[in-house]
């Protein structure tokens, strides 16, 4: 590309040189031919007002008084009447330029220059006009070439872009050149670049949310399945085994929702449910990891709560936190609801030492944690809350207490006995 701008560049200025160059040349040569016919018939014409001057004065008109008057290189002859010629200068050979003027006294005047002369004045100019071109030509290739250079290392670049882009490395140069055309191309492929960026970075924390989102649940449904294996009674197997479908059902649920979540967190499927039942749930699943772990967890609050929102995705919310108090908390872990305004609100706490008050305005976001763990279950609890409408937020952080906000629909008249509930 670099050579075929050089020299369509030169080839232009060529075309130029010649077209204008010729008709400079003709043009001049016209010129420097009429300027010397006007100098030869002015010569005349001076040297007839000179001779005319001297008769009327009745002086004398020889040739050694008028060679003065006529210049190195032209020829004079002047005709007087009754007299001879009169020549001054030495009389060209060849082609020449004459020009005749007649006097008053009947005179005749005859100048005559070399035609050669005219020759090398034409010459001169078509030197002229030849070096011209040539330094126009030189200033063409030298503009050329740097042309070529602003437009060809663009290109290059870009496409070392592009090729960066297709190896896996997404990251914009945000480079700009000054040319319009190559400038869109520039913020073509940064657009790119981010938009690959963000799908291969919402790829890689849909991997990590699937693998700390399954850990949990895949862990309880192994347990399950242990059990199956070292028991020969038939109702517990169908017990346990009915358990294990259930869970393999909420597993179900939280990939599809994670893969919902990873298209469009804004994406919700929310449905009114009954928020007793998933806490209920939940006691259940957990209760065997608290035992082993010497530990409780019990619910308490207001029963027959309609929320709204997906039952998987607030399972899943609990699930985490749960999890997060097994793993940071200590003591007994509560779960306690209540309403407030047109929400239900599922408090979790636990009587451990808190969360650092360093880390209180952090907790939710992805890779902050207080001790060794992935630092991402808080923060795809959030995302899972906030799909459906709802809200996950820290209310206190000494003792840790965490409120997951739903959204509610008018509430059924409590049924007599409601109160607190434990499960040990």
């Amino acid at each position: 590309m670099r050579r075929r701008l050089i020299n369509s560049t030169l080839a232009v200025v060529l075309v130029v040189i010649a077209v204008f160059g010729v008709s400079l040349v003709i043009v001049e040569t016209r010129t420097i031919t009429n300027s010397a016919r006007e100098r030869v018939d002015s010569e005349a014409v001076r040297l007839v007002s000179i001779v005319d001057s001297r008769l009327l004065g009745d002086e004398q008109v020889t040739g050694a008084i008028l060679r003065n008057q006529v210049g190195p290189d032209r020829y004079a002859r002047i005709e007087l009447p009754g007299r001879a010629p009169i020549d001054i200068g030495e009389r060209p050979a060849g082609d020449v330029i004459q020009g005749t003027a007649k006097g008053e006294k009947g005179e005749t005047v005859t100048v005559e220059e070399p035609r050669s002369s005219v020759t090398r004045e034409v010459g001169r100019t078509l030197l002229i006009i030849a070096g011209v071109a040539l330094l126009a030509v030189i200033a063409a290739v030298l503009l050329a070439v740097r042309q070529a250079n602003r437009l060809t290392s663009p290109l290059t670049d870009l496409a070392s872009t592009a090729e960066r882009l297709g190896s896996g490395d997404p990251r914009p140069r945000h480079r700009r050149y000054g040319v319009a055309e190559l400038d869109r191309v520039a913020d073509v492929l940064d657009s790119s670049a981010e938009r690959i960026a963000r799908m291969l970075t919402a790829e890689r924390r849909l991997a990590a949310d699937a693998s700390h989102q399954l850990r949990t649940p895949l862990t309880a449904l192994s347990m399950r399945l242990e059990e199956i294996t070292v028991t020969d009674d038939l109702d517990t197997v169908k017990e346990e085994a009915t358990i294990a479908l259930a869970q393999v059902e909420r597993l179900t649920d939280v990939v599809e929702r994670l893969l919902t979540n990873s298209r469009d967190p804004r994406t919700g499927s929310a449905v009114s449910f009954d928020l007793d039942e998933v806490i209920k749930q939940q006691l259940e699943e957990w209760r065997p990891a608290y035992r082993s772990a010497g530990r409780a967890i019990v619910s308490s609050g207001k029963r027959h709560l309609k929320a709204v929102g997906t039952p998987g995705a607030v399972a899943q919310v609990l699930a985490a936190l749960i999890e997060n108090s097994l793993m940071h908390g200590g003591g007994t872990v509560a779960l306690r609801t209540r309403v407030t305004g047109n929400q239900a609100v599922v408090e979790v706490t636990d009587e451990g030492p808190g969360v650092p008050g360093d880390l209180g305005a952090r907790i939710f976001e992805r890779t902050i944690s207080g001790r060794n763990s992935t630092g991402i279950g808080l923060a795809v609890a959030r995302d899972l809350a906030e799909a459906d409408g709802g809200r996950l937020e820290m209310l206190q952080t000494n003792p840790p207490v965490f409120g997951l906000f739903l959204s509610r629909t008018p509430l059924k008249k409590s049924a007599p006995g409601d109160g607190p509930e434990t499960v040990r």
